[in-house]
């Protein structure tokens, strides 16, 4: 019934507004506009000439989170062509801590060797430091769990992420201990050659009830905070899904999902985008409050006071990294999943 499990980050190409982009302590970047001569590079080449003290890969980032704008309009695609006389500005947000704190949280270990480390996650907890939550998140967790046995990745003693949950998902994921995990899972995320299979509980009967959603996911060129399908650029994403159970007279169903790809808010995207998004998904979603005019009080309630996306990673499976035998791991439906379906099942 639900979704969580593995999204890498993914963005798209497009225009949109940049009134957002001067954030508090922001630095900003203006560099001479596009001469005669360097009409026609791709924008992040352009830019890591003229920035030398800026990586382009950083500088492919920014443009990538909605950072960038030419003359105005926010530019989301590094391989845009710069035009002659264009100005550019660039907004470089502060950067988070080089080494997170090492905090104790309380973790659900699923399973855990000298390589690698399964976690159940519960919603609410942020996988990784960033602005605005830049410590008490699963790294932090792992830093103090792990301690002298993460061997470190790339120089550095850290968990290596290699996938990430929204905040408000719950379920498993897989962080290497060592460098050599982390290849050999990093591997296998971009081959998808992994088993992610998530539940969720959506508004309305997607029909078929059994089928396959694709359209390449990037920024939402109207708002880069959020994802969406686009016409243009983006990255390849497919999405399986199945209908299990409906209730309520069709007004909300139990759907599993697997993912062919892994983008960012893939599966939240992708049924939205069909009409039947996430219950409790105030970003992509909305309450029906339509479909729920004769629905009975108590599921009336329980389903617009629900607090996040009903969306849970259940199934993870993938080859140890440097052992090579299979590995393979199922969660339980999250309590407060499990209690609203419990509601609707009585109706």
């Amino acid at each position: 019934m639900f979704d969580s499990l593995i999204y890498p980050v993914a963005a798209a190409a497009g225009i949109g507004d940049d009134s957002e982009m001067n954030e508090t302590n922001s630095r900003l970047y203006t560099p001479e506009p596009v001469s005669p001569d360097e009409a026609g590079q791709r924008l992040d080449k352009w830019l890591a000439m003229r920035l030398l003290d800026l990586s382009r890969s950083r500088i492919k980032g920014l443009i990538e989170d909605g950072r960038v704008s030419l003359d105005g309009p926010t530019i989301l695609d590094p391989s845009h062509r710069v035009k002659p006389g264009q100005s550019c500005r660039v907004s470089v947000p502060p950067d988070a801590p080089a080494i997170p704190e090492a905090q104790d949280i309380a973790l659900t270990v699923v399973h855990e060797d000298e390589d690698l480390i399964v976690i159940d996650k519960p919603p609410g907890l942020v996988v990784h430091p960033a602005p605005g939550n830049l410590d008490f998140t699963l790294v932090n967790a792992l830093l103090a769990h792990c301690g002298e046995s993460l061997a470190g990745i790339g120089g550095v003693r850290r968990p290596g992420i290699v996938h990430r949950l929204d905040k408000d998902t719950s379920g498993l994921l897989v962080a290497a201990k060592t460098d050599a995990a982390h290849r050999g899972l990093s591997e296998q995320f971009a081959a998808h050659s992994l088993e992610r299979a998530y539940r969720a509980l959506v508004w309305g009967v997607p029909s078929p009830s059994k089928g396959e959603i694709e359209g390449n996911i990037g920024r939402n060129p109207r708002d880069r905070k959020t994802m969406a399908i686009v016409s243009g650029g983006g990255k390849r994403a497919l999405t399986r899904y199945h209908v299990l159970q409906t209730y309520l007279g069709g007004c909300v169903s139990s759907v599993e999902c697997r993912l062919a790809t892994g983008r960012t808010h893939q599966i939240r995207v992708h049924m939205t985008s069909i009409g039947h998004s996430l219950v409790g998904d105030k970003t992509y979603g909305r309450v029906r409050l339509g479909r729920l005019a004769s629905v009975p009080d108590d599921a009336r309630a329980a389903l617009t006071a629900f607090p996040r996306q009903a969306l849970h990673a259940f199934l993870l499976g993938f080859q140890h990294p440097t052992k090579g035998y299979a590995l393979s791991f199922e969660s339980a439906i999250p309590t407060d999943i499990n209690a609203l379906i419990k509601i609707l099942e009585r109706i």
